[in-house]
């Protein structure tokens, strides 16, 4: 909702003041789609040149993050607290053997088939499956700060992978005003060849090259720039699941009360979708 906003307001403030000042869009209107196509183009080109198959859809799914934000809501901060917390229940309640199924074959356990959603996001499925399953096999002989360095590493790694999207797009933000001056160029490369034309065609085509600079510019700094930082503060609270993940695990490795693992699980969230301590403990009772 406020991305939407931030845009109308962009565009009121911009070209609505331009016009309640006696400006004439009419010759902005004209150049535009020449100009856009031109820097556009060029941009879009310079994006598919500098990155991969896979950054190129980060991008282009990364719309959907920056007007609606983290895929991960209070619920599935919930839920994966439930989950990880039901399996380290049963490592140390029934054993490694108890635990092995599960963690092998997540696909037909009817504990990670109770959090569709979880499932459906294989990095983060995977963080809990390979962690745990050296819990089982090392039979409880594991050193809690060894895991949480495996850990921290393996985050970090995702962590990098999932902005590449957001650089790609700051990229693009910094190279828009120059393909502006690009298009600018050209543009007074064309009217120099018309220079023998009377003073209303040269100020037209010159009008028109200008309009290259100023939407060179007024889609990096208006536009693709915030989105850019939208995606990757996005990003960054998206990642904070895999750190409640972690934290359970390295709680209870260290052989924590209940109480002070859920704690130390919930404070990693942002408030704004940090359940309550009474949630969690409640939630967990019925588990």
């Amino acid at each position: 909702m406020f991305g939407i906003i931030g845009i109308v307001l962009l565009f009121a403030c911009v070209f609505g003041v331009f016009v309640a000042h006696g400006g004439d869009l009419a010759p902005i209107i004209h150049a535009a789609p020449s100009e856009l196509a031109t820097i556009g183009g060029a941009a879009i080109g310079a994006m598919l040149l500098g990155n991969d198959l896979d950054t190129i859809k980060g991008v282009a799914g990364g719309m959907g993050k920056i007007f609606g934000g983290s895929k991960w809501k209070k619920q599935d901060f919930l839920d994966v607290i439930f989950l990880v917390s039901r399996l380290m229940k049963i490592l140390r309640v029934d054993g490694p053997v108890a635990l092995e199924a599960h963690v092998e074959s997540p696909d037909s356990s009817a504990i990670f088939g109770e959090y569709p959603r979880i499932m459906a996001d294989h990095h983060l499925l995977h963080l809990i499956t390979d962690n745990i399953r050296l819990m089982v096999i090392s039979s409880g002989n594991l050193n809690a700060y060894a895991v949480e360095e495996v850990m921290d590493a393996s985050i970090k790694e995702h962590s990098n992978h999932a902005q590449h999207p957001a650089h790609a797009l700051a990229s693009m933000a910094g190279a828009l005003p120059a393909l502006g001056i690009v298009a600018c160029v050209l543009g007074v490369v064309k009217t120099m060849g018309a220079i023998d034309q009377p003073p209303t065609v040269l100020g037209a085509l010159i009008g028109s090259a200008l309009v290259g600079t100023f939407i060179g510019v007024f889609l990096a700094y208006g536009l693709v720039e915030p989105m850019a930082g939208r995606l990757a503060v996005v990003c960054k609270e998206e990642m904070q699941i895999y750190h409640v993940v972690k934290q359970i695990i390295v709680a209870s490795l260290h052989g924590h009360p209940q109480p002070l693992v859920i704690e130390a699980a919930r404070v990693t969230i942002s408030s704004h979708n940090q359940p309550s301590f009474a949630e969690v403990f409640d939630g967990l009772r019925g588990k």
